[in-house]
């Protein structure tokens, strides 16, 4: 069974707390913006849909991993405020897409516009934080490889060494 060292937890630790940094910005900048986390994340989820991939409401849920009834939800009330509407498919009348309205379009971009400067200047803590989670199970690899070869195999497992091996 895999154990977990001190600087693992302290990796991860900081790494969680990059994170919700970047989030708490997230949400204070939606929140600015009269919305709801979940409503900025389906408008932009919507824009930023995969080539070939259809606006409807099951793809919404599922790649913000929330379920449909959920995702109904949010889009109603984006509907109601005037971010998104439903139109139907033109080859099949059943089939309902979402789209931004100009609304939603203009929203969308000043909020998805501060997040994307907000993440240029998080990125340089946010690549150390994921690096030393990365660097202490490549260590942790590193180690259990060496302890397997022969005594004259085995590879120096210094610091110096684990720095140089991690290529991101």
């Amino acid at each position: 069974m895999k154990r977990l060292t001190l600087s693992d937890y302290q990796a991860l630790a900081e790494f969680r707390h990059q994170i919700r940094k970047f989030l708490h910005f997230s949400e204070q900048a939606v929140q600015a913006a009269g919305l709801e986390r979940g409503q900025y994340q389906l408008m932009l989820t919507i824009k930023g849909m995969p080539a070939g991939v259809r606006p409807r409401i099951r793809e919404l849920a599922n790649r913000m991993q929330i379920q449909h009834h959920s995702a109904v939800e949010l889009v109603n009330r984006l509907e109601g405020g005037g971010y998104v509407h439903r139109e139907r498919a033109q080859h099949d009348r059943r089939e309902v897409l979402l789209a931004l309205t100009q609304k939603g379009e203009r929203v969308l971009e000043e909020l998805a516009l501060h997040h994307h400067e907000e993440l240029q200047n998080a990125a340089p803590a946010l690549v150390l934080a994921l690096r030393k989670v990365m660097r202490s199970e490549s260590d942790r690899v590193r180690k259990v490889r060496n302890a397997t070869r022969p005594r004259n195999e085995r590879r120096s497992t210094s610091r110096k060494d684990s720095y140089a091996q991690v290529v991101f």
